[in-house]
């Protein structure tokens, strides 16, 4: 079924008059950005045990080429993480001189530069390895190219690490939707860590009429398993070292991300005048999140690591093997009428969410050169 892709994708959603952070009642309605129109559709899932991804792909798509992600610039040194208090005298690529940033180093906060001459953009759940513990950053949001140091908002995914690891660098990681939801929506750093260290805060409910007893089948990683993997292989309770890098947890999701990559390439393959700007993933017969973008080229700088969390996900729920269809991802994508939450750094960004019941959307907005809503992000609360 093809619809505007505004209509589903970034949605007739409500809004707020003010500019900054506020709570704005439900049904107040406010003028959406102009964004040129398009047509829509979901493909058909690809399956595999207990996830089901659906291709959203757009007849039409917006040009972000200008844009710089986090991984990019870290890359090219055009973008440099530092502890707070440790950035130092940084010399800019046109001969001026950022001031540090004073205070010292924080859990929950380090400083930005962005040196290029891009617009730089940063998605809630990335994850840059070093400083004295590894960090996510907590909220989607754009730095402008030439801004002086930004105190940047993060949560850590290294318990038990308060050392120094050297320069920060972009670990290729975005954090799978259990311990994502946590930064970007519940914003609490506890929860974060209880997330690393538990796999998956999803919540079985037995069914109407099911027998009280009744136990939802068990996880590929069990929590068990992932103490046993603390205690092996990630002792500071290392995000990347977890989920990536060791043998009996790191390997599962490789071998998981391959077949669902292989299948999702053959469903994709072949699209004449359309292309693939996102996806919408549920586990078992629960839609439970969604990642769309405003063009193909976002969506494929973001793809492998956004694939990998999906996959941590599915392996850390139960293996259910009940299934989503396409009706399912189609009314998860309904737009929503709730509470409003608005941030805007004028003629910059525009950061938007809306809750609902248990889902909450979160869009970001490029304000220059004319408003574009970025990046969609839509999830079913598990806490």
């Amino acid at each position: 079924m093809d619809r505007s892709i505004l209509s589903v994708l970034f949605g007739s959603l409500l809004g707020i008059s003010a500019l900054g952070m506020g709570t704005t009642p439900p049904n107040t309605p406010a003028p959406e950005p102009s964004k040129p129109e398009g047509d829509w559709r979901l493909l058909a899932p690809v399956t595999y045990e207990n996830i089901s991804v659906f291709p959203v792909v757009a007849s039409s798509t917006f040009d972000t080429g200008h844009f710089l992600t986090l991984e990019e610039g870290l890359a090219s040194g055009e973008v440099i993480v530092s502890e707070q208090g440790n950035s130092g005298m940084v010399r800019n690529r046109d001969g001026s001189v950022s001031p540090n940033y004073s205070g010292g180093a924080s859990v929950n906060q380090l400083v930005l530069i962005n040196r290029s001459k891009r617009p730089l953009l940063l998605l809630a759940g990335e994850l840059v390895s070093g400083g004295k513990q590894d960090r996510i950053i907590g909220k989607d949001r754009i730095v402008p190219p030439g801004a002086e140091p930004l105190p940047l908002s993060v949560f850590c995914v290294e318990h038990g690490r308060w050392s120094s690891g050297g320069n920060f660098s972009a670990a290729k990681t975005i954090v799978h939707p259990s311990v994502r939801e946590q930064a970007a929506v519940n914003q609490k750093q506890g929860d974060v860590w209880n997330a690393v260290r538990s796999g998956s805060t999803y919540s079985y409910e037995v069914g109407a009429g099911s027998a009280a007893a009744a136990k939802p089948p068990a996880p590929r990683v069990s929590a068990q398993q992932l103490s046993v993997t603390v205690a092996d292989e990630a002792p500071t309770e290392s995000y990347d070292k977890l989920y990536n890098k060791s043998r009996s947890i790191g390997g599962s999701v490789d071998s998981f991300v391959e077949e669902v990559q292989r299948r999702f390439d053959k469903e994709t393959k072949g699209l004449k005048n359309e292309r693939v700007v996102g996806v919408v993933v549920a586990y078992g017969g629960e839609v439970a999140w969604s990642d769309i973008f405003a063009s193909e080229d976002l969506f494929r700088k973001y793809w492998t690591k956004l694939l990998r969390s999906y996959a941590v996900e599915a392996l850390a729920r139960p293996t259910l093997r009940e299934a989503a269809d396409r009706f399912d991802a189609e009314r998860f994508l309904s737009s929503l009428r709730g509470i409003i939450k608005e941030e805007t750094e004028p003629g910059v960004y525009r950061w938007r969410e809306i809750s609902e019941g248990r889902l909450s959307q979160i869009e970001l907005d490029t304000l220059e050169p004319k408003p574009l809503t970025l990046h969609r992000l839509l999830l079913r609360r598990t806490s």
